[in-house]
């Protein structure tokens, strides 16, 4: 019997007749992608090229459904109205009335493809849009949720084994691994997340995302990391022969992710020291087989 995992998010709900228009100059991903069998990773950017948000969007009718970090919802809500202008589209928080849950490893009769989707009770299910090694992702009405799952075989269990998978996969959760106003997408592996339309054309933050790419200006990477000790907090410095290397973020059970410099992602970089904890990178990160 599989498993699922409800996970604390906020949920907005855009609708009106403009909302793939106005998404499309705001957002990373090409919104025109959208559809009722298709959910779509994408980050919202400072206009200087910095992660302010990500989240996922998926269609429901006449609607789409913004999933998104859990407390931050109420501030994306803001920066997206700020953006509405004449545009003929709604925004709503509907975080109240739904409920996100993850179920790792089961097809669910959907196509192994990342943002694969198809509706599921009164609500949605997709493959995870980042890269289906995550499973997928349901977005149900909050009453009827634990009972549309049990359903289908699912039983519940707590966020442990999925906060290890994703960890393991190098996939990032919010600002408990990136920085707002400070972290670049690409250092953040979102470019391997299915998170960037490079032949979208301009949106907020675009310029320097395309820099970064282009003139290879990328000098540091959020990557899966072991650990031979005790958990370092998050942002504890990481160390090579005393020289700063890199800094922690979220762990579990002896995995975690760090933003390294490339070069301490190299075999032969030499032994890394966060606080009294040796740390090793555990491969490569970004969309997982």
């Amino acid at each position: 019997m599989a498993d699922f995992t409800f996970l604390d998010r906020d949920v907005l709900r855009l609708t009106g007749e403009d909302r793939t228009a106005f998404l499309q100059g705001l957002v990373s991903n090409d919104m025109r992608k959208v559809a009722a069998d298709r959910a779509v990773f994408a980050a919202f950017l400072t206009p200087q090229g910095k992660y302010l948000h990500d989240f996922h969007v998926v269609a429901l009718g006449d609607a789409w459904l913004i999933d998104c970090e859990a407390g931050r919802g109420a501030d994306l809500f803001r920066r997206l109205r700020m953006y509405k202008l004449r545009s003929k589209v709604e925004l709503a928080d509907v975080t109240a009335d739904w409920a996100v849950a993850a179920i790792p490893g089961v097809s669910l009769d959907l196509p192994n493809e990342p943002g694969a989707a198809r509706p599921l009770a009164d609500g949605v299910i997709h493959v995870d849009a980042r890269t289906a090694a995550l499973g997928a992702r349901a977005l149900l009405p909050k009453a009827a949720a634990g009972a549309t799952l049990a359903g289908l075989g699912l039983t519940e269990t707590g966020p442990e084994a999925w906060d290890r998978l994703r960890l393991t996969l190098g996939v990032p959760d919010g600002t408990r691994d990136l920085v707002p106003e400070k972290t670049v997408l690409l250092e953040a592996n979102y470019d391997a997340l299915n998170a960037i339309a490079w032949d979208k054309g301009c949106y907020m933050g675009q310029e320097l995302t395309a820099r970064t790419r282009y003139r290879g200006l990328l000098k540091k990477r959020l990557a899966p990391v072991l650990l031979d000790g005790p958990a370092p907090e998050p942002g504890t410095l990481i160390l090579r022969e005393g020289r700063e290397a890199g800094e922690m973020r979220s762990s579990r059970d002896g995995i975690g992710l760090a933003l390294l410099r490339l070069e301490a992602l190299e075999g032969d970089a030499g032994p890394l020291l966060a606080g009294e904890t040796p740390v090793r990178p555990a491969g490569s990160t970004g969309k997982a087989a």
